[in-house]
């Protein structure tokens, strides 16, 4: 019988790195992108967890959250879940505490893993030995060449059945944009598109009307994701080869739920970082299997690969430039691509993961 082992310590730094390009979608631009990493004590070993936010969310973490999970047994990961949406339950639950809860359950079952001397993928039970990727990026800021570049990568290189660029910046030209990434990746690799909101739901349709030639068959938020009645005008609008998928500002079950009562989406996304970690990405899973809807993951892939090899819904995870640069950067066992597809290292217990401490504390901000 394994030993009880209580958690004995909470911690989390705030990393920003600058981007290798100016970077745009439809709605918003960037120049660098934040990473907080959670680690968490118990038993002699150290877990770490992480998730895409703003340094803000270190304080949070170091005092309420480490009071929450203080001497909690290390083995009851959903026990220490459920005292951390407990204690934060006058703040407000959705956006920067769920990801802060995010970063710390991922550090929770990662020290789990690492206590039983476990990849996280066999704790939890693989229902895949390989997790397919999708390579994505494309951003609005690109110039022909770039894009072409980058998506053509992902398809000729690392072998990705599918590829997303970013539209809506300037709506007049992405029909010619998605043009050039279909002459750049060829005829068979699925094509996507991804507005993060940025179109009414007459411009959406018809916005999907004319990409429809070139084989767009995923259209991401083309309207915003908190628009549920929109988004069901939008899918039951579009040309039928088009599916329509959101999820990614998910932050709680209920919303996930909502969005599937609603009928908004034909492909659930849920983010590791951003809807509770684990713990909550799992209870996410669970929903899609209940309502007979694939799931893809959003993002953070490294975070991500253990919890989907144990999915049973998955359709793809996200292989995001951003995040892919990011954590080869800042950790030993980042995974890497290799046809169209991310494996677990089952020599490594937990995530796999390992903070390079030398790299990373070049991009160290606020205390820590």
């Amino acid at each position: 019988m394994t030993p009880e082992a209580r958690i004995t310590g909470i911690r989390a730094r705030a990393y920003t790195i600058p981007t290798d390009k100016p970077e745009a979608d439809g709605t918003i631009a960037w120049d660098k992108t934040t990473i907080v990493i959670a680690e968490a004590d118990a038993g002699g070993k150290t877990g770490i967890g992480y998730t895409y936010a703003d340094a803000s969310i270190v304080p949070l973490i170091e005092k309420k959250l480490k009071e929450a999970v203080a001497g909690v047994d290390a083995m009851d990961v959903p026990s220490a879940f459920r005292k951390m949406t407990a204690t934060i339950r006058n703040l407000g639950h959705p956006g920067l505490v769920a990801t802060a809860i995010s970063a710390v359950d991922g550090a929770l079952w990662d020290l789990k893993g690492k206590l039983l001397d476990l990849p996280l993928c066999q704790l939890l039970g693989k229902n895949r030995d390989a997790v397919p990727i999708y390579g994505s990026g494309g951003f609005t800021t690109y110039d022909d060449a770039e894009l072409r570049e980058q998506l053509g990568g992902w398809v000729h290189r690392d072998g990705c059945a599918w590829v997303k660029m970013k539209i809506g910046s300037e709506p007049d030209r992405d029909p010619a944009r998605v043009a050039v990434a279909r002459s750049a990746i060829g005829e068979r690799p699925g094509l996507f598109i991804d507005a993060n909101g940025a179109f009414d739901r007459k411009q959406a349709i018809v916005m999907a009307e004319r990409c429809v030639g070139e084989g767009v068959m995923w259209f991401e938020e083309p309207v915003s994701s908190d628009d549920l009645e929109g988004m069901h005008f939008v899918r039951n609008h579009v040309p039928s080869p088009v599916q329509v998928a959101a999820g990614e500002y998910g932050y709680t079950l209920d919303y996930f739920r909502r969005m599937l009562e609603a009928q908004a989406v034909d492909v659930l996304q849920a983010d590791v970082t951003r809807c509770g970690g684990i713990t909550g990405w799992l209870a996410v899973e669970a929903l899609t299997q209940a309502n007979h809807i694939d799931l893809s993951a959003h993002c953070a892939p490294a975070m991500h690969l253990h919890a989907a090899c144990s999915a049973r819904r998955l359709r793809h995870l996200e292989w995001f430039h951003d995040h892919v640069r990011i954590e080869q950067m800042l950790f030993d066992g980042a995974p890497y691509a290799k046809d169209g597809a991310i494996r677990p290292d089952l020599s490594r217990p937990g995530l796999g993961l390992t903070l390079k401490e030398r790299d990373a504390a070049r991009y160290q901000v606020g205390g820590g």
